[in-house]
């Protein structure tokens, strides 16, 4: 899918072929891919990193444009059950030219940032910025869904939330190492600022990328330790919940067993004493009773 945008009064609008000068090739298709690779002399293998989410982000210069490969969060729903993914998203800046190229449809252009756009280097230079800020506000929502899962986990008796908590530390890694990745291509990116043409307000905004890339993922790495570090202490916190309610499960066993015992006895088909008293029922009733008694004191007294 292709979708043609342009620049009007600082901001993005659709357009049609012949005023654009942002393309947004969504999953492209294989006339698409090969319009990319023969007509624009994108390198396949790059166009491929655009789709990969593997893929690190890099810097590349090629005859005719520059290329950028830069990671974001992918949009989280339910059917991921606790597991953020990460996506990769291609820039490719020709000369009045910018292309960028996704694996799945989203809102690239979301956010106060792209109220006012002048190039397409102040363009990519925000779509950088837009992944940094999407990064935070994941971070915000696993801190708030690993709280919960700590509630959770102090009354379980069952694996499954500590699985999800598995999940989002195998989250965080993912997204420490995007976010690394990103920040290798912020410091390429001021490297051949010269280069590639950025003026001093790109600039200036390149510093403000990198500080706040910096913040995410020394934030990312603190509550990917915190998860790390308590993970047996919320196996250990399973465990003991799970043997508080085995001794429970014990004690009304015993209970119920001493009982069931005394009452038995008395009840064989032979000849047992009491049998020819008239309160013999009370008498045996009475017996099992001071039995569950005499169990429960000796319980509390013991501390069991």
């Amino acid at each position: 899918m292709l979708k043609k945008l342009h620049i009007s009064n600082g901001k993005l609008v659709e357009c049609d072929d012949n005023n654009a000068v942002v393309s947004v090739y969504v999953a492209p298709d294989e006339n698409e891919r090969r319009y990319l690779v023969d007509q624009l002399k994108i390198d396949e293998h790059t166009l491929n990193s655009s789709l990969d989410p593997d893929e690190p982000s890099r810097l590349e210069f090629e005859p005719e444009h520059i290329a950028m490969i830069c990671k974001r969060p992918k949009h989280y729903s339910q059917q991921d059950e606790f597991l953020f993914r990460i996506l990769s998203v291609g820039i490719f800046i020709f000369k009045g030219h910018l292309v960028i190229v996704v694996a799945e449809d989203f809102t690239l252009f979301d956010g106060k940032i792209f109220n006012r756009v002048t190039s397409i280097l102040d363009i990519a230079l925000k779509l950088i910025f837009r992944a940094v800020l999407h990064f935070v506000e994941h971070l915000r929502a696993i801190n708030r869904v690993s709280t919960d899962l700590e509630l959770q986990i102090n009354v379980a008796m069952e694996n499954t939330y500590l699985l999800n908590m598995f999940t989002l530390e195998k989250s965080l890694v993912y997204y420490l190492n995007a976010i690394h990745s990103n920040a290798v291509l912020v410091s390429r990116l001021k490297s051949y600022s010269a280069k590639i043409g950025f003026t001093q307000e790109n600039l200036e905004f390149l510093d403000d990328i990198s500080i706040e890339n910096n913040q995410s993922m020394a934030q990312t790495e603190i509550f990917s330790q915190v998860l790390a570090s308590m993970m047996d202490a919320r196996a250990s916190i399973i465990s003991n919940n799970l043997n508080i309610r085995i001794k429970a499960l014990t004690l009304v066993t015993i209970a119920i067993m001493l009982p069931t015992l005394v009452v038995s006895i008395f009840s064989m088909n032979v000849r047992i004493p009491l049998a020819q008293l008239h309160n013999a029922f009370w008498i045996i009733f009475f017996m099992a009773f001071s039995s569950s008694i005499v169990m429960a004191v000796l319980w509390w007294r013991k501390k069991w």
